[in-house]
């Protein structure tokens, strides 16, 4: 996947991708309309679907809510690289099929609005605007496959239908 570059800093907690007032609805339209608010009031104006968040240490720190990785996918974000995540927040983002890559390496050295190019099966971070890359872990087959059926939900309903 290739994308544009919103770069945040670190301890990215899961209040600043979607504020708490907003807590009140799991609709994940209405929580994309106020993803990332509180940290750059105008992202969801300048945000383009498919571009790539790459952030610091600690990226979806604070409160377990699986509404913070439903919000980002909801707004169109494609993947998210940082340094490091939040185990629970790692955890939710792959059950709800968002993407994302821990790569201390690419996260120091990635500006706002370079492109990016991942590659999660082979385990891959290319920064195409400085022309650098870095390797990482591959996705386990298991999760490449969750991620792209949408989720956890939906890759279990297909294995359960024999797909």
């Amino acid at each position: 996947m290739k994308g544009q570059v919103w770069k945040f800093g670190s301890n990215v907690n899961t209040d600043e991708i979607i504020p708490a007032r907003y807590l009140n609805s799991s609709d994940p339209a209405e929580l994309a309309r106020h993803c990332m608010e509180d940290l750059d009031a105008d992202f969801m104006k300048k945000f383009h679907p498919g571009e790539i968040i790459v952030a610091g240490e600690n990226f979806g720190c604070g409160s377990s809510r699986e509404h913070a990785p439903l919000a980002l996918k909801a707004a169109g974000v494609a993947a998210v690289v940082a340094a490091s995540f939040a185990r629970i927040f790692f955890r939710n983002a792959i059950n709800i099929g968002l993407p994302i890559v821990e790569c201390p390496a690419a996260a120091a050295a990635t500006d706002q609005g370079d492109a990016l190019d991942l590659d999660l099966a082979r385990g891959a971070v290319k920064n195409l605007t400085k022309n650098l890359s870095w390797p990482v872990a591959p996705f386990p087959k298991e999760m490449q496959d969750i991620i792209a059926a949408g989720g956890l939900m939906n890759f279990v309903t297909k294995q359960a239908k024999g797909k």
